[in-house]
Protein backbone atom coordinates (compact mmCIF):
# COMPACT_ATOMS: atom_id res chain seq x y z
CA UNK A 1 0.00 0.00 0.00
CA UNK A 2 1.37 3.41 -0.99
CA UNK A 3 1.63 6.11 1.63
CA UNK A 4 -0.63 9.12 1.03
CA UNK A 5 1.21 12.28 -0.01
CA UNK A 6 0.13 14.25 3.08
CA UNK A 7 1.10 11.36 5.36
CA UNK A 8 4.50 11.14 3.68
CA UNK A 9 5.01 14.90 4.11
CA UNK A 10 4.00 14.70 7.78
CA UNK A 11 6.32 11.75 8.35
CA UNK A 12 9.25 13.60 6.73
CA UNK A 13 8.48 16.78 8.72
CA UNK A 14 8.34 14.86 12.01
CA UNK A 15 11.61 13.05 11.31
CA UNK A 16 13.36 16.28 10.31
CA UNK A 17 12.05 18.11 13.38
CA UNK A 18 13.03 15.28 15.70
CA UNK A 19 16.54 15.04 14.27
CA UNK A 20 17.00 18.80 14.57
CA UNK A 21 15.81 18.85 18.18
CA UNK A 22 17.96 15.87 19.15
CA UNK A 23 20.99 17.59 17.61
CA UNK A 24 20.61 20.94 19.37
CA UNK A 25 18.64 20.36 22.59
CA UNK A 26 19.36 18.66 25.88
CA UNK A 27 17.68 15.25 25.78
CA UNK A 28 15.51 16.12 28.78
CA UNK A 29 13.93 18.90 26.73
CA UNK A 30 12.98 16.81 23.68
CA UNK A 31 9.40 15.60 23.87
CA UNK A 32 6.75 14.37 21.47
CA UNK A 33 4.88 17.65 21.96
CA UNK A 34 7.94 19.74 21.05
CA UNK A 35 8.66 17.56 18.02
CA UNK A 36 5.05 17.81 16.86
CA UNK A 37 5.08 21.58 17.28
CA UNK A 38 8.36 21.93 15.35
CA UNK A 39 6.97 19.69 12.58
CA UNK A 40 3.69 21.59 12.37
CA UNK A 41 1.55 18.55 13.19
CA UNK A 42 -0.48 17.41 16.16
CA UNK A 43 1.03 15.27 18.90
CA UNK A 44 -1.56 12.58 18.08
CA UNK A 45 -0.12 12.36 14.55
CA UNK A 46 3.34 11.69 15.96
CA UNK A 47 2.01 9.09 18.41
CA UNK A 48 -0.04 7.35 15.74
CA UNK A 49 2.94 7.15 13.42
CA UNK A 50 5.80 6.39 15.83
CA UNK A 51 4.25 5.38 19.16
CA UNK A 52 6.70 7.08 21.50
CA UNK A 53 10.12 8.73 21.55
CA UNK A 54 11.90 5.38 21.28
CA UNK A 55 9.87 4.56 18.18
CA UNK A 56 10.81 7.90 16.71
CA UNK A 57 14.51 7.42 17.48
CA UNK A 58 14.32 3.94 15.93
CA UNK A 59 12.74 5.39 12.78
CA UNK A 60 15.49 8.02 12.51
CA UNK A 61 18.38 5.64 12.99
CA UNK A 62 16.99 2.59 11.13
CA UNK A 63 18.18 3.52 7.62
CA UNK A 64 21.68 4.20 8.94
CA UNK A 65 21.71 0.91 10.82
CA UNK A 66 20.58 -0.96 7.72
CA UNK A 67 23.30 0.62 5.59
CA UNK A 68 26.05 -0.43 8.01
CA UNK A 69 24.58 -3.91 8.47
CA UNK A 70 24.61 -4.40 4.69
CA UNK A 71 28.28 -3.41 4.54
CA UNK A 72 29.03 -5.89 7.34
CA UNK A 73 26.98 -8.71 5.79
CA UNK A 74 27.96 -8.34 2.15
CA UNK A 75 30.56 -5.62 1.72
CA UNK A 76 34.16 -6.03 0.78
CA UNK A 77 36.57 -7.55 3.31
CA UNK A 78 37.78 -6.88 5.90
CA UNK A 79 34.51 -5.24 7.03
CA UNK A 80 32.45 -7.63 4.95
CA UNK A 81 32.85 -11.43 4.88
CA UNK A 82 36.27 -12.96 4.33
CA UNK A 83 39.79 -11.92 5.10
CA UNK A 84 42.08 -12.08 8.08
CA UNK A 85 40.31 -12.42 11.45
CA UNK A 86 42.29 -9.67 13.18
CA UNK A 87 41.84 -7.25 10.27
CA UNK A 88 38.11 -8.04 10.28
CA UNK A 89 37.87 -7.26 14.01
CA UNK A 90 39.66 -3.93 13.63
CA UNK A 91 37.67 -2.92 10.54
CA UNK A 92 34.48 -3.66 12.46
CA UNK A 93 35.60 -1.65 15.49
CA UNK A 94 36.38 1.30 13.23
CA UNK A 95 32.98 1.04 11.54
CA UNK A 96 31.15 0.90 14.88
CA UNK A 97 33.09 3.81 16.32
CA UNK A 98 32.53 5.90 13.19
CA UNK A 99 28.83 5.02 13.36
CA UNK A 100 28.68 6.24 16.97
CA UNK A 101 30.50 9.48 16.13
CA UNK A 102 28.18 10.18 13.20
CA UNK A 103 24.97 9.29 15.07
CA UNK A 104 25.86 10.06 18.66
CA UNK A 105 22.89 12.29 19.43
CA UNK A 106 20.40 9.66 18.27
CA UNK A 107 22.28 6.94 20.12
CA UNK A 108 22.32 9.14 23.24
CA UNK A 109 18.57 9.51 22.87
CA UNK A 110 18.22 5.74 22.70
CA UNK A 111 20.43 5.36 25.78
CA UNK A 112 18.43 8.04 27.61
CA UNK A 113 14.84 6.99 26.94
CA UNK A 114 14.71 3.38 27.96
CA UNK A 115 16.30 1.08 30.51
CA UNK A 116 18.69 -1.28 28.75
CA UNK A 117 17.56 0.15 25.40
CA UNK A 118 21.17 0.50 24.29
CA UNK A 119 21.75 -3.23 24.68
CA UNK A 120 18.33 -4.78 24.09
CA UNK A 121 17.24 -3.32 20.75
CA UNK A 122 17.65 -5.54 17.66
CA UNK A 123 20.35 -3.37 16.08
CA UNK A 124 22.51 -3.50 19.20
CA UNK A 125 22.05 -7.25 19.45
CA UNK A 126 23.30 -7.54 15.86
CA UNK A 127 26.35 -5.35 16.65
CA UNK A 128 27.12 -7.29 19.85
CA UNK A 129 26.70 -10.73 18.26
CA UNK A 130 28.89 -9.74 15.31
CA UNK A 131 31.47 -8.25 17.68
CA UNK A 132 31.52 -11.45 19.75
CA UNK A 133 31.99 -13.56 16.60
CA UNK A 134 34.85 -11.39 15.39
CA UNK A 135 36.55 -11.29 18.80
CA UNK A 136 36.26 -15.09 19.02
CA UNK A 137 37.74 -15.51 15.53
CA UNK A 138 40.65 -13.20 16.34
CA UNK A 139 41.17 -14.35 19.96
CA UNK A 140 39.68 -17.85 20.35
CA UNK A 141 40.85 -18.33 23.95
CA UNK A 142 39.05 -15.26 25.32
CA UNK A 143 35.49 -14.96 26.66
CA UNK A 144 34.24 -13.27 23.50
CA UNK A 145 30.65 -12.98 24.77
CA UNK A 146 31.64 -10.96 27.81
CA UNK A 147 34.27 -8.94 25.99
CA UNK A 148 31.80 -7.99 23.26
CA UNK A 149 29.52 -6.40 25.87
CA UNK A 150 32.48 -4.67 27.58
CA UNK A 151 33.71 -3.21 24.28
CA UNK A 152 30.17 -2.29 23.24
CA UNK A 153 29.76 -0.43 26.53
CA UNK A 154 32.92 1.53 25.74
CA UNK A 155 31.19 2.51 22.47
CA UNK A 156 28.20 4.10 24.23
CA UNK A 157 27.61 7.58 22.91
CA UNK A 158 27.46 9.04 26.43
CA UNK A 159 30.87 7.53 27.20
CA UNK A 160 32.33 8.86 23.95
CA UNK A 161 30.83 12.32 24.55
CA UNK A 162 32.15 12.39 28.12
CA UNK A 163 35.65 11.42 27.01
CA UNK A 164 35.66 14.04 24.25
CA UNK A 165 33.95 16.91 26.07
CA UNK A 166 35.11 16.49 29.67
CA UNK A 167 38.33 14.50 29.44
CA UNK A 168 39.42 16.23 26.19
CA UNK A 169 40.39 13.00 24.47
CA UNK A 170 40.63 13.18 20.71
CA UNK A 171 39.02 10.71 18.35
CA UNK A 172 42.21 8.79 17.66
CA UNK A 173 42.95 8.28 21.34
CA UNK A 174 39.45 6.91 21.87
CA UNK A 175 39.82 4.73 18.76
CA UNK A 176 43.13 3.33 20.02
CA UNK A 177 41.56 2.54 23.40
CA UNK A 178 38.62 0.68 21.87
CA UNK A 179 40.99 -1.35 19.69
CA UNK A 180 43.18 -2.16 22.71
CA UNK A 181 40.15 -3.37 24.69
CA UNK A 182 39.13 -5.78 21.94
CA UNK A 183 42.64 -6.84 21.01
CA UNK A 184 45.33 -6.17 23.63
CA UNK A 185 48.01 -7.23 21.12
CA UNK A 186 47.09 -4.17 19.03
CA UNK A 187 49.88 -1.61 19.12
CA UNK A 188 47.64 1.34 18.30
CA UNK A 189 45.75 2.65 15.33
CA UNK A 190 47.21 2.00 11.92
CA UNK A 191 47.26 5.31 10.04
CA UNK A 192 45.80 3.43 7.08
CA UNK A 193 42.71 2.36 9.07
Amino acid sequence: MTERADAARNRAAVLAAAESLFEREDLDHVSLARIAQAAGVGKATVIRRFGDLLGLVDALIAPRVTALQERVRSGAPPLGPGGDAIARLHAYLDALLDFVFENRMLIRALEHYGPYAYYANPASQFWIDELAARIHAARPSTDAGYLAYAVFTALRADVIEYLREHRHMDTERIRAGVHALADPSDTGPDPGR
